[in-house]
């Protein structure tokens, strides 16, 4: 070894100051990491928390329990007017004919009868997929001329026993299930979110083009107001 590689290796300071850049790398490097795990648990846990109030439907509805009856299906309570809209939430008046009168004993049941159908008040439904005023979704051109079914969107909600919470969006006003729950974009169902990607690719893959579902309107203005 020369001596000039000798004197360097045993010049004062020297190992420490390397040690000590090292040891400031190391820390800059550890608080950033932490500060992008934080940043990431408060921007994808705690905000949209924040973000979404949960509220209860007036009556919790089962849907399970009303298509178990005989002649009972989804068409029962949702279906296309004549004029090709869709009715999503039932009115009153659909209710009545089985509801006239108190049908066992569910809190939710008396609730129901006793407050809005013997009072002929609509139920104040909190909607789930309402849309913007910008948008229009036509049902009948996904249902009918596209075959899709409800699960698509919609999921098992036909098997459910209750309603889920309704998350409404503090700053918008909107339902959390209008797009979706999970925001990070990934999904395992196609129901589990429901943005423009999610429509582009599947017009996409059913080869649906412009000239397929031309209107009046023109590009964009099929969806969009």
């Amino acid at each position: 070894m020369s001596t000039a590689d000798d004197a360097s290796k045993h010049a004062p300071g020297t190992g420490a100051a390397d040690d000590r850049a090292d040891g400031a790398g190391g820390a800059i490097i550890f608080a950033f990491v932490i500060g992008l795990a934080a940043s990431l648990i408060v921007g994808w846990v705690v905000f949209p928390k924040l973000l979404y109030s949960q509220k209860r439907q007036p009556i919790d509805f089962n849907h399970a329990l009303h298509l178990g009856l005989e002649d009972q299906n989804c068409e029962s309570c949702h279906f296309f007017r004549e004029d090709g809209s869709f009715s999503g939430a039932p009115a009153l008046a659909q209710c009545i004919g089985c509801h006239a009168e108190v049908q066992g004993d569910s809190p939710d049941e008396i609730r129901f009868v006793e407050e809005y159908v013997q009072k002929g008040r609509e139920v104040p439904w909190l909607i789930y997929s309402r849309q913007p005023q910008c948008v229009y979704f036509s049902h009948v051109a996904h249902v009918r001329a596209g075959g899709m079914d409800c699960v698509s969107c919609h999921g098992h909600i036909g098997e459910s026993e209750r309603l889920p919470v309704y998350e409404e969006n503090r700053i918008s006003g909107y339902s959390r299930n209008l797009w979706g729950h999970n925001i990070a974009g990934f999904k395992k169902d196609s129901w589990d979110r429901m943005k423009m990607d999610d429509c582009a690719e599947c017009h996409a893959r059913e080869g649906v083009t412009q000239a397929s579902v031309q209107t009046t309107k023109e590009g964009c203005f099929v969806c969009h107001k």
